[in-house]
């Protein structure tokens, strides 16, 4: 896979119309099955919503407000864990064989989520309590807490399946996480309908369970990467564990100084969603539940603009790592271009189909489920508007990370989201009362200034190239 790597990179130095259909076809090899362990992820995600939609509105919605903390505290090292992938293909794109290098990167890149995951796991333990300084609901807060105390033991293992996962795919590996991730999705089904809802002798354990069962399969999908690491030939002869306690200075520097602006970068944006679903849980439990499908359903399309930018990370990075510019500029307009073109069409589908949609999340239909179902539709429709954008500055994100920019992407992102997205946002939910409807259109300014800014970012930096 190294080789094909290799080989589709130098054909995509040529010039002319062929060097972009050639780019198209190894930025889609490399894509399409990232695409789908993102898919993955989220099914496991989608199966956790359906499973708490379908024992109560009261846990589905604890959930909502309980995966807000989580996720603060998954991107923080998720950061670290991003920079791997820019920092092993450079590697690669320079010196193929420099195997040395490229296991100091992984080695420091799991350092680095240990160190991190320390403090953020003592955040997740005291969720609850964070949620109440919030002013969030007491019974929702009580019940977020128990779900985040759960979460907290699987979060060191969920980033550092992040970390091998991107060492495998800059490495031309993507289908490690894909095979790994598609296990995770039984184990995180079979375990949840288990523990939730009491089957096979277990006791009934409701949004607690849900959090024991996503914790455990973040440690299958962890041991399952190491596993195959080990099995693969390829793979295994980097020995990427090898003297694993020694320090490695300029690595682990580097990791942090990549990583952290990635990782606030993530933030930015992922705490804007997250602080928008704080605000709709003062708008009562429906607009709370139909927020997060609406979101749920969202954010499963937007895996896809997602996977092909994570490939654009790699493909940049060869292209730079192997001192050809103009290859790096043709790969991440390739890759906006494929992530514009299937949004497109997934806004379509939302557009169209926003009500049958939200049934699926809900397995009742009294008055109160009906309710949710028809506002969940609303925003439905509103986020098959901003699809478009959303891909563009996912992939332009992610394709600046291919060029090691990160600290200029994180202020741009600062200023999308929290300059120009939350004060839309608050104005119109809270200022003109439109409450749910006014800020999902406030995410979609937010998201088309980011577009706007990191594709303006990634074109004037590589423009000497066109």
């Amino acid at each position: 896979m190294i080789d094909l790597i290799e080989t589709n990179t130098r054909r995509a130095t040529r010039s002319g119309h062929n060097a972009w259909i050639v780019e198209a076809r190894a930025l889609a090899h490399l894509a399409a099955p990232l695409v789908l362990t993102q898919l993955g992820q989220m099914a496991i995600m989608t199966t956790d919503v359906i499973l708490l939609g379908r024992f109560s509105r009261l846990a589905l919605a604890a959930a909502a407000i309980g995966n807000t903390v989580f996720f603060f505290a998954w991107l923080m090292g998720a950061g670290p864990a991003a920079a791997i992938s820019p920092m092993v293909a450079h590697i690669v794109g320079a010196r193929p064989g420099n195997r040395g290098g490229v296991r100091a990167s992984l080695r420091m890149g799991l350092w680095a989520i240990a160190l991190i995951s320390i403090p953020m796991m003592g955040v997740m333990w005291f969720g609850g309590a964070i949620l109440l300084a919030l002013h969030q609901d007491p019974a929702l807060a009580e019940a977020a807490g128990q779900f985040l105390r759960m979460l907290t033991f699987g979060l060191p293992f969920s980033l550092g399946f992040l970390v091998l996962r991107n060492f495998t795919t800059a490495l031309g590996r993507p289908r490690a996480g894909l095979w790994v991730m598609g296990a995770s999705i039984g184990v995180n089904a079979l375990l949840g309908y288990t523990l939730i809802f009491g089957h096979f002798g277990a006791p009934r354990l409701g949004i607690v369970g849900s959090g024991m069962a996503t914790a455990l399969s973040s440690l299958f999908s962890f041991l399952g990467m190491v596993v195959y690491m080990q099995v693969t030939p390829k793979l295994r002869a980097y020995r990427a564990f090898r003297r694993f306690s020694r320090p490695v200075g300029v690595k682990l520097n580097e990791v942090f100084r990549l990583g952290m602006p990635i990782g606030m970068t993530m933030i930015f944006e992922a705490m804007l969603f997250n602080a928008m679903t704080l605000v709709m849980g003062t708008f009562g439990a429906t607009s709370l539940a139909a927020h997060q499908i609406a979101l749920n359903f969202a954010s499963v399309t937007f895996m896809v603009p997602l996977g092909v930018g994570m490939a654009s990370t790699v493909r940049v990075g060869l292209a730079v790592g192997a001192g050809d510019q103009r290859a790096a500029r043709r790969a991440g307009l390739v890759a906006m271009a494929m992530g514009v073109g299937f949004v497109s069409l997934c806004g379509i589908a939302m557009a169209l189909g926003g009500a049958q949609i939200a049934g699926l999340y809900l397995g009742g239909r009294t008055p109160d489920d009906l309710q949710v179902v028809a506002l969940a539709a609303v925003f439905l429709k509103v986020a098959a508007a901003f699809q478009v954008f959303d891909a563009v500055q996912v992939v332009g994100a992610q394709s600046l990370r291919g060029l090691k920019d990160a600290r200029m992407p994180m202020i741009l992102a600062a200023a999308s989201y929290w300059l120009i997205g939350a004060p839309v946002c608050v104005f119109l939910g809270i200022g003109l009362h439109m409450q749910g409807l006014g800020i999902w259109i406030g995410l979609c300014v937010a998201l088309a200034a980011a577009a706007a800014a990191m594709g303006a970012r990634f074109a004037m930096l590589t423009r000497r190239a066109g």
